[in-house]
């Protein structure tokens, strides 16, 4: 059986969705897209999500009203809205009806992540362990461990570590790092580099190698 959360993805915008799916993909998330409100619905009773997250608006059955279906049918399975500012309804509506929280149209992966993660937190049983030599990271709880010390990181530091831990003795470019992890054009690679000599300095200078001319490995066996 699968560890990973399974998160319900709910857009009306082909593109985003698609977007959403690889990227949770690529961070350990199981993942089901559906595009309107009936099929939300229908996914959500008979699926068991550790977390879903719904688009307002929506073709079929807006997911104002797939929420609060939902709640009524007595589905309790953490629900982070994802609102535009023009959007029919507002934040207010969605958190009276039972959603858990809500992120604004356009939203990094960092903070969709970051506010994943605490919706996870109240659900342990879907907080997978990776472990990588000394490190051991629960991504969907935003925890870290040296040994048996807990490090305490930045939302930031935390996605550049899970996304070098799930990459284990792989060389990722800085660039890639920019492009998965800051999500923003036109960013000095230096922010990479004095991120990584933060995370240095938190869990081992010899657990992220640098690989010249590329960017960073993170090793399971420092040398």
């Amino acid at each position: 059986m699968s560890t990973r959360p399974r998160v319900l993805i709910v857009d009306d915008e082909v593109r985003l969705a698609e977007a959403l799916r690889q990227g949770l993909e690529r961070r350990g998330y199981e993942t089901t897209v559906v595009h309107d409100g009936n099929a939300a619905f229908s996914r959500a009773k008979a699926g068991a999500f550790d977390i879903i997250l719904l688009d307002l608006m929506l073709p079929g059955m807006s997911g104002y009203r797939v929420l609060e279906a939902l709640r009524a049918a007595g589905i309790d399975t953490p629900v982070l809205m994802l609102t535009a500012k023009d959007g029919e309804y507002d934040e207010a509506d969605a958190l009276d009806l039972g959603a858990d929280d809500y992120v604004t149209k356009p939203f990094s992966t960092v903070v969709l992540l970051a506010r994943m993660s605490a919706l996870l937190r109240r659900r342990p049983d879907v907080a997978p362990v990776l472990t990588v030599g000394r490190l051991r990271l629960e991504p969907r709880r935003h925890r870290c461990w040296v040994d048996d010390d807990e490090v305490m990181l930045t939302a930031r530091e935390y996605a550049v570590l899970t996304y070098l831990a799930e990459r284990v003795d792989q060389a990722v470019s800085k660039q890639e790092l920019l492009d998965e992890v800051w999500e923003e054009s036109g960013l000095d690679p230096n922010v990479v580099e004095v991120c990584v000599m933060q995370l240095r300095k938190k869990v081992g200078s010899d657990v992220i190698q640098t690989v010249r001319n590329v960017g960073y490995r993170l090793v399971e066996q420092p040398a």
